[in-house]
């Protein structure tokens, strides 16, 4: 059996090389560790569904001009035609776009002038047809109908009488209750104004990515009489792209008194909201396979010039019975004890950076399994990275142990 003590020697009489490939090893650990957290987080992010028919929608801005441009009028008949349209499902007025990074919020409360902070909430802005148009889900309560439906004037700071909110709204706002029972409830908007919910929507994201309370969410049932409006167009499956040319050109021709801009998919937002997230998983992921490349070679550096320094020596074993065998033994469990203690002080520095991390970036802690499964991979590299110099040195002949150079 191989002998432990002999290679604690042989470690200790040449300690500086080892003593290197053990911290490059523990620095490796902490920062692959902690980076593939990192990345699994962030493409779990990416992966949120928001609630909205993405692959098949579209939406863009008409802005109005001159003292002969009606909004209400133009609106009114904008929605009515482009609902008519073939391919499409239905089309929206709305006033923000979910993912888009940017739109308005508000705070709803349970209780009426009361000095606590109400729960954030993205405000979408939709008639009766929003339901629809964004592809939501209702389940509990029931959609708006064209009469709960109104007009805000620009200058205008009261809200509606009813809203629908988003199941984690729900959840946020009565947390000891089952959503399908806040129906019916009052909810209060600017402190004091009620706003009785009407229905609960599965999903629909805010326009935030980067919002912890990203699915609070509300509908709030008005028309906005604005010169620039926005309209969100959901069309049948395959048919976004020949929609999106054939509704720009149509609007275009409808009124010459408007500009049409801001044509854009919500995939496209998509990419364009994530775009900081995937170029970190990116960074990370270059970071993380060079750092662990540049370990690897530097096993195999320390190995083969262990290897080719003791030459004469591993012949010398060799010509006094050693195999084949105890030789690769030799030299893979003399990586297996220094990358061992490479990966117990990354572990510790892996947690430490972790904690840093948390506290100064708002990140979550890092699952505890994350940490054994780095260590076993780095165990793996090691031994992978030493085979190759330990075979060469299984393969040293027992002759030369007689040659004099």
């Amino acid at each position: 059996m191989l002998e432990i003590g002999p290679i604690f020697r042989s470690l200790m009489r040449n300690k500086t090389g080892a003593l290197l490939i053990a911290i490059q090893i523990a620095i490796t650990m902490t920062i692959v560790v902690n980076a593939v957290f990192i990345v699994y987080e962030r493409s779990q992010k990416m992966q949120r569904e928001s609630g909205i028919d993405e692959a098949n929608s579209f939406y863009l801005s008409s802005s109005g001009f001159g003292s002969n441009f009606n909004a209400k009028v133009t609106i009114t008949e904008d929605l009515a035609a482009l609902r008519q349209l073939p391919g499409v499902i239905d089309a929206v007025q709305i006033n923000a776009i979910p993912i888009s990074g940017g739109g308005w919020s508000m705070g709803l409360k349970t209780q009426a002038g009361v000095e606590y902070d109400g729960v954030g909430v993205a405000v979408y802005m939709v008639d009766e047809h929003g339901v629809n148009a964004l592809d939501l889900d209702v389940i509990a309560g029931e959609n708006f109908t064209a009469t709960d439906v109104r007009w805000r004037e620009p200058a205008q700071s009261d809200w509606p009488n009813d809203v629908i909110i988003t199941k984690a709204m729900a959840e946020a706002l009565f947390p000891d209750e089952h959503y399908s029972k806040t129906v019916g409830k009052t909810v209060y908007i600017n402190d004091t104004e009620p706003m009785v919910i009407k229905g609960i929507v599965d999903k629909l994201q805010a326009p935030w990515v980067g919002w912890s309370r990203v699915e609070n969410a509300m509908l709030s049932p008005e028309h906005l009489n604005n010169d620039a409006t926005r309209y969100f167009v959901r069309t049948e499956a395959g048919q976004r792209d020949a929609v999106m040319q054939q509704v720009e050109t149509f609007l275009a021709e409808r009124h010459t008194g408007r500009i049409i801009r801001g044509l854009n998919t919500i995939e496209e937002t998509r990419a364009r909201s994530y775009r900081g997230d995937s170029a970190m998983i990116k960074i990370l992921t270059t970071v993380m396979i060079v750092l662990t490349v540049v370990t690897a070679l530097g096993i195999v550096g320390l190995a083969s010039f262990s290897v080719n320094s003791r030459r004469k020596q591993i012949g010398t074993r060799r010509a006094l019975g050693a195999s084949k065998g105890a030789v690769l033994r030799y030299f893979m469990m003399e990586n297996f004890i220094i990358t061992t203690v490479g990966v117990l002080v990354g572990a510790a520095l892996t947690i430490g950076l972790n904690i840093v991390l948390v506290e100064q970036f708002d990140l979550t802690p890092i699952t505890w399994y994350y940490i054994p499964v780095g260590m076993l991979i780095l165990w793996l590299v090691g031994q992978l990275a030493v085979f190759g110099p330990a075979s060469r040195a299984a393969g040293i002949p027992p002759a030369i142990a007689t040659r004099t150079v």
